[in-house]
């Protein structure tokens, strides 16, 4: 019997941003082939979550070419009565087939993802190398410092959690990595300045790493200067198992659970990255903004677009940080609040400072919610060497795959 896999987006929390879909049959096998068949070609190190049939026990498995040993991790779950595969493909340009066979041994001590407490923070390994620390220790909202890439420097500014010489000492609120706004019911959550909101976790769980990913889910309050609840988000972090890059998925589910929630017309927001000061455009010393559209550095401020790059040198070498805007995400493509100085946000709401001739207000009815999808590739050189439209194809639909039980 062969499975031909159809793909519907959906909007699953458990697994970010990926699409998922419903399936018919039930037939039980040991093993699987699986014949993927990309359009346009998977990048190498490229995470895909596929639909994957009922009849595959929920577990760790690898992918073998043939007779070739098994060398692919891969990891099938059951969430919301869907079941699907991830794994991180390596480079296919045309069809391929795939045995997929059960194997739990356990991640080596220089592969797979680890998330490990660090007090009240959360510290993520990739391959036994520190990756990022999830924070909650300080300021005003979580987030992620230090971010580092594959080469093992820092692709975010340090400030103002370290003190760095040479680095610009502007925006404190402006945290390495976070997602916030700056008008939420008339509080401004953006900033640290007086009379601001704050974030506060309220649960966390972290689901078993493994050779394939990582991923932490949180709870979160939004609550006024006066301490009382505004709002609550979701959030979603998925951090895949990856040498030549680093990958993230990053997923917020914002509630209006405690009456209508308006997110307000500003450009303070939404999802941001500081990037390395090094990389800054204005330090004319190789910086680079570049959208999908072909726009660069301050004419892709304020833009729609479905990814921004942005490159420049860490410690001499050309690195980059590309953030990709998932469809079913609110009012994708969203617009960017990126600058020329290193902010790198994405903002779906500030319409107004952006020169667009709509309010970019969104009253959100009390009980129910927008969600927010992106991943983020940490890489090396600029944005064409990166494959940016390719990557972007899989992550928005990952390729189509055909099932067969093998007896």
């Amino acid at each position: 019997m062969r499975t031909r896999m159809k793909y519907e987006p959906a909007r699953t929390f458990l697994f970010g941003s990926i699409g998922l879909v419903a399936l018919s049959g039930s037939t039980t096998a040991k093993d699987w082939k699986l014949t993927v068949r990309p359009s346009p070609p998977v990048a190498a190190e490229t995470p895909v979550v596929i639909a994957a049939p009922d009849g595959v026990e929920d577990g760790l498995y690898r992918l073998s070419t043939g007779s070739a040993p098994a060398a692919i991790p891969a990891v099938v779950a059951t969430a919301d009565g869907k079941k699907t595969l991830t794994a991180v493909l390596p480079a296919i340009a045309t069809p391929s087939t795939f045995v997929l066979k059960k194997d739990d041994a356990k991640p080596s001590a220089d592969s797979g993802v680890e998330m490990v407490p660090q007090g009240p923070n959360l510290e993520v390994k990739v391959g036994g190398k520190p990756f990022t620390v999830h924070r909650v220790d300080v300021g005003a909202k979580p987030f992620l410092f230090p971010l580092i890439g594959p080469n093992g420097d820092a692709f975010t500014r340090a400030y103002p959690m370290e003190q760095v010489e040479g680095e610009d000492k502007d925006h404190p609120h402006q945290r390495s990595f976070w997602f916030t706004h700056g008008l939420v019911n008339g509080v401004d959550f953006w900033s640290e300045q007086k009379n601001h909101g704050t974030i506060k976790e309220t649960a966390r769980k972290v689901d078993a790493p493994s050779a394939v990913l990582g991923r932490l889910t949180t709870r979160d309050d939004w609550s006024g200067p006066d301490g009382a609840k505004v709002c609550e988000d979701e959030r979603v972090l998925t951090v895949y198992d990856t040498r030549r890059v680093r990958v993230l998925d990053f997923a917020v589910r914002l509630k209006a659970t405690e009456g209508p929630l308006v997110l307000g017309d500003t450009k303070e927001g939404t999802f941001g990255i500081r990037v390395a000061s090094s990389m800054d455009v204005t330090k004319k010393a190789g910086g680079k903004i570049r959208n999908a559209e072909g726009l660069e550095d301050d004419k892709a401020w304020g833009k729609p677009s479905r990814w921004v790059d942005y490159s420049g040198p860490v410690d001499g070498e050309m690195v980059g940080i590309t953030v990709l805007n998932h469809p079913d995400s609110f009012r994708y493509p969203t617009t960017w609040h990126v600058r020329t100085y290193g902010l790198f946000a994405a903002n779906p709401f500030g319409w107004h400072d952006f020169g667009m001739p709509e309010k970019g207000d969104h009253t959100v009815p009390k009980g129910e919610s927008v969600w927010f999808g992106y991943r983020v590739i940490l890489h090396g050189g600029g944005a064409p060497s990166a494959g940016v439209h390719d990557q972007f194809a899989n992550y928005a639909a990952p390729p189509a795959v055909d099932w067969e039980p093998v007896d």
